[in-house]
C-alpha cells in the first residue's frame, strides 16, 4: 500500500475542508528519486517546483505558479509503493477514518496531526488507496481545480457498491450545503462538487457482475493542452505509454507511477 503523506508540504490557504468536504482536494506522489521525478514531470506536464515543509525529500509542484501536487521521494526509505494518491476533504479525519474501518476498509497511516490539519491514508474494502485531509486547504480550491488535476477515477470491481462505501464515508448526496452530488451517467457513477465533475467510479455496466480481474485503484487525470506531446515527452524521459488516443493517454513515469493525461477541453 502507498503510505504517501507528502500532502502536508506547502499547506497555506485559509480555506478549510469544511467548504468542500467530501471532494478531492489534493494529490500526492511517492517516488524514489526526487531529481528524476522533477525532471520527468517538468518535461511532461510543464511543472515547476518549490521546497516542501517536511524536508529535503519533498517538493510542491506548481502549474502556472499555483500548487497542484505534492511529491515525496520516500518510497525506498519508507518501503512504500510508487504511486499517485488522491486526498479527500473531510470535516473530521478521526470520524472519517472510523467510518472507513466500520465499513470494512483499512487505515494504513493515521489519522496524524500535520499542522494546520490532520491526515490519514486509508484503503476501501477492495484495497484502493486514498487519503483524507482535515484543515486548511493547500491552495484555493477553485485555483487548484483549474490548474489542475482534471479529476480522479476509481477503477473498481463494483461501482455501485463503491459509491455506497464512499458516500457513507464522505456524506455524498446527503443534502447539506457544500456536500457532493452523485449522478449516474451510463456505466459510471459521477461525483460533482459545486457543479464540477471531480471524480468518476467505473466497473463496467452497473447491472453486471463485479469483474474479478480489476485491481481497484484511483487514477489521477491531469488536464493538458496536447495529449500526444505529453506521451512523446514521457517516452523521451524514461517513462512509458500504456495507451493513447487523440483525447487521452495513460502513462507511467520513470519510477512506474501511473497517471492519465486528458485533453483540457474534455476535462471532467
Amino acid at each position: 500500500m502507498n503510505h504517501d503523506m507528502s500532502l502536508s508540504a506547502g499547506t497555506e490557504s485559509l480555506l478549510s475542508t469544511h467548504s468542500v468536504y467530501g471532494a478531492p482536494c489534493w494529490v500526492s506522489l511517492t517516488s524514489r528519486d526526487l531529481k528524476a521525478t522533477e525532471e520527468f514531470y517538468s518535461a511532461v506536464l510543464g511543472w515547476r517546483w518549490r521546497p516542501g515543509k517536511l524536508g529535503d525529500a519533498f517538493r510542491i509542484a506548481l502549474a502556472d505558479g499555483a500548487p497542484v501536487a505534492g511529491i515525496g521521494a520516500v518510497a525506498t526509505m519508507w518501503q512504500m509503493a510508487v504511486a499517485w494518491t488522491p486526498y479527500f476533504a473531510v470535516r473530521s479525519a478521526d470520524e472519517a477514518a472510523s467510518r472507513v474501518q466500520e465499513r470494512g476498509g483499512t487505515a494504513a497511516v493515521g489519522p496524524i496531526s500535520l499542522p494546520p490539519g490532520r491526515a490519514a491514508l486509508l484503503a476501501d474494502r477492495d484495497g484502493a488507496t486514498f487519503g483524507i485531509w482535515e484543515g486548511a486547504l493547500f491552495t484555493d480550491w477553485e485555483t487548484w481545480r483549474t490548474s489542475r488535476p482534471a479529476f480522479i477515477r476509481l477503477h473498481t470491481r463494483d461501482a455501485f457498491d463503491a459509491a455506497i462505501f464512499y458516500g457513507e464515508i464522505f456524506d455524498w448526496a446527503s443534502g447539506p450545503s457544500g456536500c457532493c452530488e452523485v449522478e449516474y451517467e451510463g456505466d459510471e457513477v459521477v461525483l460533482r462538487s459545486q457543479g464540477d465533475v471531480v471524480a468518476r467510479i467505473e466497473s463496467g455496466a452497473l447491472g453486471s457482475a463485479p469483474d474479478p480481474a480489476v485491481r481497484p485503484h484511483w487514477q489521477v487525470h491531469f488536464a493538458v493542452r496536447d495529449v500526444a506531446a505529453c506521451a512523446r515527452a514521457a517516452e523521451r524521459h524514461g517513462g512509458s505509454v500504456l495507451s493513447v488516443s487523440s483525447d487521452e493517454a495513460v502513462l507511467r513515469d520513470a519510477d512506474g507511477a501511473q497517471f492519465t493525461v486528458t485533453a483540457r477541453r474534455l476535462a471532467g
